[in-house]
C-alpha cells in the first residue's frame, strides 16, 4: 500500500472513531469520563495534521512524526485508563477535573453535584465485553506501529 492511501485511510478511520464516540455520548446518552475525552485528541489531531499534509504536501516527515507522537500518547493514555478500570492504578487528578471546590452556597452545591465528573473506573459502555478504552488502546498501538513503519520508510 502506498503512503497516501494509508494516510487517507487514517483520516477516514479517525473520523469514524470520533463519530462513534460522539454517537455513544450524544445519541446513546453515555457520558464519557475525562480520560475518554482526552483519548479523542489523537484522532482530532490526525485529521487536522494529515489533511494539512495532503493539501500542502509540505513538512511530511515532521507531520508524520507529530501524528505518531499523538497516537503513542493515545496508547499510553488508553492503557492507563484500562489499568484504572481494572483496578491496577488508582484514579488520578485528571479524573476529578471539573469539580468546583469554591462552593459558597447551597445552590452552587446542588449545581456542582449535578456536574460531578464521571469516574474513570466506571465502564458504562462495552462492546463484546470490552470497554472503549480497551479498544482504543489496541487501535492506538496498531496505528502507532503503522505510522512508525511509514516514518522510517520515508
Amino acid at each position: 500500500m502506498n503512503k497516501k492511501f494509508i494516510l487517507n485511510l487514517l483520516i477516514a478511520f479517525s473520523f469514524l472513531a470520533l463519530s462513534f464516540a460522539y454517537f455513544v455520548e450524544f445519541v446513546l446518552g453515555h457520558e464519557p469520563c475525562n480520560l475518554c475525552k482526552i483519548e479523542r485528541i489523537p484522532y482530532i489531531g490526525s485529521i487536522i495534521l494529515i489533511s494539512f499534509l495532503i493539501f500542502t504536501n509540505k513538512l511530511e516527515k515532521s507531520i508524520l512524526f507529530l501524528v505518531l507522537l499523538l497516537f503513542i500518547f493515545g496508547a499510553v493514555t488508553s492503557i492507563y485508563h484500562v489499568g484504572i478500570e481494572q483496578g491496577i492504578f488508582s484514579e488520578s487528578l485528571l479524573c476529578e477535573l471539573g469539580i468546583n471546590t469554591n462552593i459558597q452556597n447551597t445552590d452552587e452545591l446542588l449545581k456542582s453535584l449535578k456536574k460531578t465528573p464521571i469516574s474513570c473506573k466506571d465502564v458504562n459502555f462495552k462492546i463484546f465485553g470490552l470497554s472503549l478504552a480497551t479498544f482504543n488502546a489496541v487501535l492506538s498501538i496498531l496505528i502507532s506501529y503503522i505510522l512508525l513503519k511509514l516514518f522510517f520508510k520515508k
